[in-house]
């Protein structure tokens, strides 16, 4: 039978994009986690980020310290970096933080749509859940390749 996703037979999921690249993009890397500013997930469900942070407040218990975040000055540095690398458009952004936004893992995000309750959240939701999954796989299957590049990366430093 047919792979539904490659059409072939080898039974292997092969990496499908689902997701535009401007939503995997949002994603960041902040200690050792795949993350989503608070904004970005503002932008993306229609509301503002005013109205995204009460809902987190009003719900403390769905929003444990593994699920969100607010960055430290220092985890706002490493952000704004790989912002800046990302694109010169995005690379303003960190410039006009009056208050440490919050950051979501990919079960924050979830949770998001739980308390927003709208059918724009849910869709929103399930983007970027394909999103977060898709760098998954990405990485996962790459995973042999970095290792490699390391490894001329260790060599050639050693000549």
């Amino acid at each position: 039978m047919a792979d539904e996703k490659t059409g072939s037979g080898e039974g292997r999921d092969a990496i499908v994009p689902v997701v535009d690249a401007r939503t995997r993009s949002m994603i960041h890397t902040v200690r050792g986690r795949q993350v989503m500013l608070d904004s970005d997930l503002a932008e993306l469900y229609g509301v503002e980020t005013r109205t995204l942070n009460q809902a987190v407040t009003r719900n403390p218990d769905r929003f444990p310290e593994r699920f969100c975040f607010r960055l430290t000055k220092e985890d706002a540095e490493v952000l704004t970096s790989q912002i800046v690398m990302l694109g010169a458009e995005l690379g303003k952004r960190g410039d006009h933080w009056t208050h440490m936004p919050r950051v979501f893992t990919e079960q924050g995000v979830s949770m998001l749509s739980a308390v927003l309750r709208s059918k724009t959240a849910v869709a929103v939701s399930v983007r970027i859940m394909d999103a977060f999954v898709e760098m998954r796989h990405f990485i996962v299957d790459n995973a042999h390749m970095f290792e490699q590049i390391r490894e001329v990366s260790r060599r050639q430093v050693e000549y």
